[in-house]
This record gives C-alpha cells, structure tokens and sequence, in this order.
C-alpha cells in the first residue's frame, strides 16, 4: 500500500468533488504505524464538554512526537454524547495544522449506518486523517459486512475497522476483501496476539492493538503496527514504540517496564494529564452509562505526582 499524503482539507475537498462525479472508486489508503491514543471526553465539574481540553491532548500529543489521536471510542464514552457534542469535540481536535494524524470515531447509537456516514462526512468537511468505527451491536455477520461496506464507500478517508466481541479472522478478511478504503484493524476480539499472523499474512491492514496498551512489546515482536493506549503516557508509548522498532530492545523494555508500574497504581491513568498540566484539577472524565466518575483521594493524587514525577518524567528527560 502507497502511504497516504494527508493533504488535508484541500485534498479531501478535491477528492470528494471528483467523487460526487466518478462514484467511489478510492482505496490503498494507509494509517501509519505507531501510536494512537484514545482522547478522553473531558466535561466541566457541571457535565459540560470541554472542547478546549480536547485540543490540548492532540497538542500534549503533537509535543511529544506521538503518531496520532483517536476519538470517541469505549475509552472516551462515545454512547454518551450527543450530535452537538460529537461535532464541537470533532471540531476542536481537527483544528489547526499538526503533524499528528486524527482519527475520529464515527459510530452511531443503534449501529445506524446513514447516521455513520454523515459522520464520515463531517469528517472529512473537518480534515480529519482517518475514521474508526465499531460493527454495529448485536448484527450477524451478513450485516456487519454490509456496514462496513457502506461506511468504506461513503468517503476516501482511510477507515479503521475496530474488532470486537465475535468477529472472527474469516469475517476480518471478508471485510478487508471487499472494503478498498479499509485500512487498518483495531483488534480487540478475542485473543489479538494468536490472530494477528492470520490477519497480517492474509490481508494488507495495519493491525493495532487496544487494552491500554499492556501487551505492546509482545505485539510489536508479532508484528503489530501499533497500539492505542490511553492518553496520559502515549508519548512514553511511541518512545518505546520507537525504539523497539529501531532495534534498541533493553531501553525499549527499561522504558516499557516503568509505563506499567505507573499504570498498576488506582486512578494513574485518568490523573496524570492532570499531573503533566493538560487538565485542569476539577476536569471530569465522562464515563459510559454517564457513570459517576471516579473519586481519588488527596493521597492517591499525591502518589500518582511523585510517582511520575520520580520514575517517569526524570526518566524521559534523561
């Protein structure tokens, strides 16, 4: 596959002028290997979206070299926001020139496909890199296909496909066979170590990994194309990433290792974009079933500071 030149809005505006005329006829688009993290959905201590933080975690992303964004998926509580919603955080992660590619979630409550594709096509009027999606709920086979189909066929952008529940490797390579603009998979059906030798050898997708990331090296000896960890580390993750694929394995194990550790302590995740100045101290995190969010004590917080503070950031800076 050709890597894609994101041009940006002005290629995408050319492509779908040219598109409305000669029909759908894209494909070989590629998502670069690397890391891309999924964005949090950060809410005022009223409830409110906070736009704002959105762009900060792209541009926390763009400083530390991380490959690219993804949002709303599981991890952002994507069922929980609203058409309004949706558009002002597609929006404020999309704007301004970056190097960072951005990859926007275009699933729709209920699975519905022509609410996908409009998606899919505020996608592309934004300038956005990519889009993901998750199959639609409770379909067969059949009809997971078929929206993926008509999802690929809506727009030229790159589309991620994200594998859960019981998506087999024959329903992977079906849909990678017959969906030109498919690009990559998003594996979290089954076990993703035991099928990426199927899914690599038998089709062209880039294949990532998502889990928070916990099996990265292990997948990049499979051959993985990258992972899609939480925000709050993803730097440290392409540092890995990085140098894993360069071939200097102890630091990228040393560096690994310490993501891990910090990761075991309770709330170290949600908290640490706070820590490294993204967040604000009273940022809610939105949570699926608008969940309560999570309450950390005073001294979890100051463990979860000095921790970063001591084993993490000095580290890096080294």
């Amino acid at each position: 596959m050709d890597t894609l030149n994101f041009g940006r809005r002005s290629f995408l505006v050319t492509a779908a002028a040219a598109i409305a005329v000669a029909g759908p006829a894209w494909g070989n688009a590629r998502i670069e290997p690397g890391i891309y993290p999924i964005a949090w959905t950060p809410c005022t201590p009223d409830g409110r979206l906070d736009p704002a933080l959105l762009t900060a975690q792209a541009d926390f992303c763009e400083r530390g070299r991380v490959r690219g964004i993804v949002w709303p998926q599981l991890a952002s509580a994507w069922d929980t926001l609203t058409e309004e919603e949706w558009q002002a955080g597609a929006a404020a992660l999309t704007a301004g020139k970056r190097s960072l590619k951005v990859v926007l979630g275009v699933q729709a409550p209920g699975g519905d496909v022509s609410h996908a594709i409009q998606r899919a096509h505020s996608a592309v009027r934004l300038g956005a890199d990519a889009i993901i999606s998750l199959p639609p709920v409770g379909k067969d086979h059949a009809a997971i296909l078929a929206y993926y189909k008509a999802l690929g066929a809506a727009t030229p952008l790159p589309l991620m496909m994200q594998a859960v529940g019981d998506m087999g490797v024959d329903l992977v390579m079906e849909i990678a066979s017959q969906v030109p603009t498919l690009a990559a998979i998003k594996d979290e059906a089954a076990d993703p170590l035991k099928r990426a030798p199927q899914i690599l050898s038998g089709t062209s997708l880039e294949d990532f990994s998502g889990g928070g990331g916990h099996t990265l090296l292990a997948e990049m000896e499979s051959g993985f194309s990258g992972s899609c960890p939480y925000v709050g580390l993803s730097d440290l993750f392409q540092r890995s990433f990085d140098l894993w694929k360069a071939g200097d394995r102890a630091r990228a194990f040393e560096m690994f290792g310490r993501i891990l550790a910090f990761d075991s302590l309770p709330g170290a995740n949600e908290y640490v974009l706070t820590v490294r100045g993204v967040f604000h101290e009273d940022t809610v995190l939105r949570r699926s079933g608008n969940a309560a969010p999570k309450i950390l004590e005073s001294a979890q917080k100051q463990l979860i500071r000095e921790s970063f503070h001591r084993y993490l950031d000095a580290y890096r800076r080294a």
